[in-house]
């Protein structure tokens, strides 16, 4: 079965399995598959109650980088007919920075921390402003969340922020968040809002993410004339990520790529996951109504636990465990703690009680875990008959 599929395409999903024809008939009748895509979407979103929704720097500003007002006062409406509807809706907002740049003579991204900073501070109060007015004209409050990644790494910060949002959401308030730009610096970065939304759908958890942008949803041949919609993703793999290339744009920074990363973490959190247009009217409730709009990841069965998704996500891992292919075996199919005999070498400078990446013999990453022992004690070789990584805190990516 493939693992992509593109809108009206003619090949089966892997619902097809379940239905009462064959894949060749399927192949056969583009209609069914489409049917099928809208089964897809039908069955997972009829029930989702709380959404992240992430608007991107693109959707939101104009040509002259600043705050593109018609195009927030539709994207504002459609948040609160989902209001109406009594979903709960995050935002996740980009566009501080771009805000910021307008305001103080910048063509481009700046490219200096301090200049970063000093636009993304001038552009988020100019942002809350505008959605306070927006979404104030549909009688809805908004806060203002800015989180750097510590705060979602420590612990007992990350339960405090989820304990925030949820009592937020329960006055019906609508959260607006965004990286604390003003004073983030490299080491706790998120990256870019893609990854930032991924995370907090992850935290509450959310029902559904969906990433509003400036383009339809992955596209094949981008660009060409060729090009065509992927209406449903079930696995991101190699091919999926030659597909999705980065921006050129002026005010954004992580483009189509970033995008595929932050369905990685939703995905394996369990949640899905919607990339489609925020320049259209209506996207949302054509989203959360099951209709072919966008590209739509389906999440993964196996759903992580709060603490799981904790150590999966939140953490910049601060070392690697290379594992033989005896101990992959064992931890990915047995469910079993990392024994010292298993690992081959480690890498790294980190403590007991820090969270270390879990590698294969050729480099690649299949796992996360907290080590119970420093890196130094287990490069010494000194480690007998006891559990490295525990299974109770070891999570199969």
């Amino acid at each position: 079965m493939p693992k992509h599929h593109q809108e009206g395409d003619g090949r089966p999903c892997d619902l097809a399995l379940h239905s009462n024809y064959s894949s060749s008939e399927l192949r056969l009748d583009s209609e069914r598959v489409v049917c099928y895509h809208a089964a897809v979407r039908w069955e997972l979103l009829k029930d989702v109650s709380r959404i992240v929704v992430k608007l991107g720097t693109g959707v939101l500003t104009d040509s002259r980088k600043q705050p593109d007002l018609g195009q927030m006062e539709q994207l504002a409406a459609q948040i609160a007919q989902q209001r109406k509807e009594n979903r709960e809706v995050v935002l996740v907002s980009s566009g501080a920075v771009g805000a910021g740049m307008g305001v103080l003579g910048y063509e481009k991204r700046p490219t200096d921390l301090a200049e970063l900073q000093a636009c993304a501070a001038v552009g988020q109060s100019r942002l809350m402003a505008i959605y306070e007015k927006l979404l104030g004209a549909h009688s809805l409050s908004v806060a203002q969340i800015l989180l750097t990644h510590d705060d979602l790494q420590h612990h007992e910060r990350h339960l405090n922020a989820r304990n925030t949002l949820v009592t937020l959401l329960r006055h019906g308030v609508i959260p607006i968040i965004n990286e604390n730009d003003a004073v983030s610096f490299t080491e706790l970065k998120f990256g870019d809002n893609d990854k930032l939304s991924a995370l907090v759908a992850s935290l509450l958890p959310a029902d559904l993410l969906i990433l509003l942008t400036t383009v339809e949803g992955v596209i094949e041949h981008f660009g060409e004339s060729n090009a065509k919609l992927l209406s449903v993703v079930e696995r991101v793999d190699a091919e999926l990520e030659e597909i999705a290339g980065g921006t050129e744009s002026a005010t954004a920074v992580g483009g189509m790529a970033s995008k595929i990363q932050a369905a990685k973490i939703v995905m394996r959190s369990g949640i899905p996951m919607v990339i489609a247009s925020g320049t259209k009217r209506e996207t949302l409730a054509r989203v959360i109504g099951g209709e072919e709009e966008g590209t739509l990841f389906l999440p993964h069965t196996a759903k992580l636990q709060g603490r799981k998704r904790w150590i999966a996500f939140f953490h910049h891992p601060k070392g690697a465990l290379f594992v033989d292919n005896g101990a992959k075996e064992a931890l990915r199919e047995g469910g079993k703690s990392l024994l010292p005999p298993g690992i081959v070498r480690s890498e790294g400078e980190f403590e007991a009680d820090e969270v270390v990446r879990i590698c294969d013999l050729d480099g690649t990453e299949f796992a996360r875990g907290i080590s119970e022992f420093p890196s130094r004690e287990i490069a010494g070789g000194q480690l007998k008959r006891v559990e490295v990584v525990h299974r109770d805190n070891l999570v199969i990516l």
